[in-house]
């Protein structure tokens, strides 16, 4: 049986991603990436299961950070949690796969559908928020960075009003860049280590 109950993931050919560039990090022009993943015939369904062990494909991750006067919302993973590989490590993202009920492949709607709904899952927060597509964030050296890419959204709140609505997320709350620059950056998983980097190296040339 499989591990993720059949689930259908969005995923594109490696070989599309090294088209447009192969990078380790962060790169600042996610809507070049985007435009050349939702296109007919390149970006599909796959079944998680299969995705998961297979690195010519990269499963597409809808990855926000939310920020408040500066602070970070940060959370810790626990067990609860669909990826076994990250548990008890520290993250700044919410969200996760777009999945076909999200709507078609090659729609930037059905993408940006798939990011509304696995923030509603995973989190309720007041007030407003403004978002901005941030950034590209991958990571070959491992064997989850290795069959996922993701898409960074930047999320401005008015409000430090969060609440968690899975219990896959633990001691959620807001944090200093230098709190998970400092303290807890060996906690960070990659993708969040990767991140602090970015928002601390805006904040150095601010």
């Amino acid at each position: 049986m499989s591990r993720y109950n059949g689930e259908q993931v969005l995923v594109v050919p490696r070989a599309v991603f090294e088209e447009v560039g192969d990078f380790y990090g962060v790169r600042r022009n996610p809507q070049d990436y985007l435009e050349a993943f939702l296109r007919p015939e390149v970006a599909r369904y796959m079944d998680r299961d299969a995705a998961e062990g297979d690195p010519s494909f990269k499963q597409i991750i809808a990855y926000a950070i939310f920020r408040h006067n500066g602070r970070v919302l940060a959370y810790s993973r626990t067990p609860k949690g669909g990826e076994t590989r990250l548990h008890n490590k520290i993250s700044l993202g919410i969200g996760g796969h777009i999945n076909p009920i999200d709507g078609l492949t090659d729609s930037i709607t059905t993408y940006l559908a798939g990011m509304e709904r696995e923030i509603r899952e995973e989190i309720t927060f007041s007030g407003t928020a403004v978002q901005h597509l941030y950034a590209v964030i991958n990571d070959d050296t491992n064997e989850v960075g290795s069959v996922h890419l993701g898409i960074v959204h930047l999320f401005e709140l008015d409000t430090e009003e969060v609440a968690p609505n899975e219990k896959a997320l633990a001691d959620l709350g807001f944090h200093t860049l230098e709190e998970l620059g400092g303290p807890l950056y060996d906690r960070l998983e990659t993708w969040s280590a990767i991140c602090v980097d970015a928002l601390r190296a805006d904040e150095a040339r601010s």
